[in-house]
């Protein structure tokens, strides 16, 4: 049985996601809808790769998973070179809090009772 889909809040400008106070880089919301689904389904398979190879210890397999799925991820824009065409700063892995966001992020946690 499928676990049901986690939501997390996303910055009103649609770049980011955040989990546990940090933001992840959403991706490219100009792929197309297959492409995207086609990607997201290379980058699960290289993950449970992941996971195969250290379960049976194999530091090639991993590395080549890794690749995978450090592919996989630039392909989504999720890593690389920005999607977006303003300039402005990559904010990914940085805290909510200590980015330009941290206002927003403020007033989500304040409604959420967090």
């Amino acid at each position: 049985m499928r676990k049901p889909a986690r939501t997390y809040p996303v910055t009103p400008d649609g770049r980011y996601f955040v989990v546990r106070g940090r933001l992840w880089r959403c991706a490219d919301p100009s792929l197309a809808e297959d492409d995207k689904a086609a990607l997201v389904s290379a980058l699960m398979a290289a993950r449970r790769a992941v996971k195969t190879a250290k379960t049976a210890e194999d530091p090639a397999a991993e590395a080549k998973a890794h690749r995978a799925v450090d592919a996989a991820k630039r392909k989504l824009g999720e890593r690389g070179p920005v999607w977006w065409t303003d300039s402005a700063p990559d904010y990914n892995r940085h805290m909510a809090k200590n980015s330009p966001y941290a206002e927003w992020y403020a007033a989500l946690a304040a409604n959420d009772g967090t």
